[in-house]
């Protein structure tokens, strides 16, 4: 019986004896085999042990995240000054001097508690932008879309009424909310992460 052409790797195998030309020889036991070509490479592994999910935070989403820590310390700075002018409205409300004083009763016109109100409000917009800024690091596309519905709200704020001292916050909202819609924020905020 005849097998052909012993080196033509595409003819008849033949039976026993030595491999022909082309087919590979049994590695000895307890070596690994390996295929054909280049050595086998470790799987690539993304960041939390998942392929393709970014390892570190990207920088327009820390820069976001300094921002939201900017505005934390404007809406502190902010409370107090609006804490101070209602502790001098309430404390001069009753001094004869400042009756005629137009721009005194322009400001009088605001009651103490609407003074307060806006202090309440600051303070706590500011420990809203100090939750989301902490949760960067861990949050999923839920936080993503708040803080990019906080950039907007903050962005209007900064509009209408506090148009003096809201210019930075408007300007810092408008970076915010590029930063974290981008694609490598959404990136960021949609990774699989480890479950524990």
């Amino acid at each position: 019986m005849s097998f052909g052409d012993p080196n033509n790797p595409y003819g008849q195998q033949q039976q026993g004896g030595q491999p022909g030309y082309g087919y590979p020889q049994q590695a000895p036991q307890g070596v690994p085999q390996q295929g054909y070509g280049y050595p086998q490479a470790p799987p690539v592994q993304g960041g939390y042990g998942f392929p393709g999910a970014p390892t570190e935070m990207p920088g327009g989403v820390k820069a976001a995240r300094v921002m939201l820590y900017v505005i934390v310390g404007l809406q502190v700075i902010g409370a107090i000054i609006f804490a101070l002018a209602a502790a001098a409205v309430n404390a001069a409300r009753n001094d004869e001097t400042l009756k005629e004083d137009v721009q005194f009763q322009q400001l009088a016109d605001y009651s103490g508690a609407a003074l307060w109100g806006i202090v309440a409000f600051a303070v706590l917009w500011g420990v809203f932008a100090v939750v989301l800024a902490a949760k960067f690091g861990k949050g999923g596309n839920g936080l993503r879309i708040t803080t990019i519905v906080f950039g907007v709200i903050t962005a209007i704020l900064g509009i209408y009424p506090f148009i003096i001292f809201g210019l930075v916050h408007t300007v810092l909202a408008i970076l915010i909310i590029v930063f974290v819609a981008k694609a490598d924020g959404g990136a960021w905020f949609n990774r699989q992460r480890a479950q524990y």
